[in-house]
């Protein structure tokens, strides 16, 4: 697995103001789709391309287009829908699809609630986005997913992550064709399962929904 920790200070200056709790949600929303838009670069460095000439107004030109199969985005519900917006923008012919993944409070261990994908992803390029690695249950159930349905590489985008599920995610998907692009490597997780310093949590602070 190939791991990309992004290192550039707009990137820091970005999470820092999500992570402060006192930031409002509109505020919150615009700052993912900001941050995700810089880790796109670095995530779609791989993103398969075809050769095409084009007549440029002094001379022709040989240049590249995405090639097919289209690649596909997929936001894990509910957080990942705020990083969808960031991603698009640099991918707009992507094919969109939704894993709904969530994660059982107490045993921390993740179950698939919905999903709209296409049921063969065989040669797609798939992109998982999800704001938190935090246990790496969820990622590493979402990569499984794709893979079983034909995929044959998958970078996940991630807004911070935390020290075990890095671990767990490279332990369990050891030679495969996987990339990680993280905004930010935090500290640990706390007891609860929770990132420290993290962000809280990313879907209720996306939508309002934060006590």
């Amino acid at each position: 697995m190939r791991v990309h920790i992004a290192d550039h200070p707009l990137i820091t200056h970005k999470l820092t103001i999500l992570r402060d709790k006192n930031t409002p949600s509109p505020v919150f929303r615009q700052l993912v789709e900001e941050l995700v838009t810089l880790l796109a670069y670095e995530a779609t460095r791989e993103v398969r391309t075809k050769k095409i000439q084009v007549e440029t107004p002094v001379a022709s030109f040989d240049g590249l287009n995405l090639a097919h199969p289209r690649p596909i985005i997929v936001p894990i519900l509910r957080a990942g829908l705020g990083m969808l917006e960031g991603m698009v923008k640099l991918l707009p012919t992507a094919e969109v699809g939704f894993l709904g993944i969530k994660r059982d409070e107490k045993t921390l261990v993740p179950h698939t609630y919905a999903n709209r994908l296409p049921d063969d992803l065989t040669g797609r390029q798939v992109y998982i986005i999800d704001p938190m690695l935090a246990t790496g249950g969820t990622l590493i159930d979402s990569i499984d997913y794709v893979f079983e349905r034909g995929a044959t590489d998958v970078t996940a985008v991630c807004l911070v992550g935390a020290p075990e599920g890095l671990a767990a995610l490279e332990a369990h998907v050891h030679g495969k064709d996987v990339k990680l692009v993280l905004g930010a490597l935090d500290e640990k997780l706390n007891e609860d399962g929770y990132i420290v310093p993290g962000l809280g949590d990313a879907g209720d602070r996306l939508y309002g929904t934060a006590q």
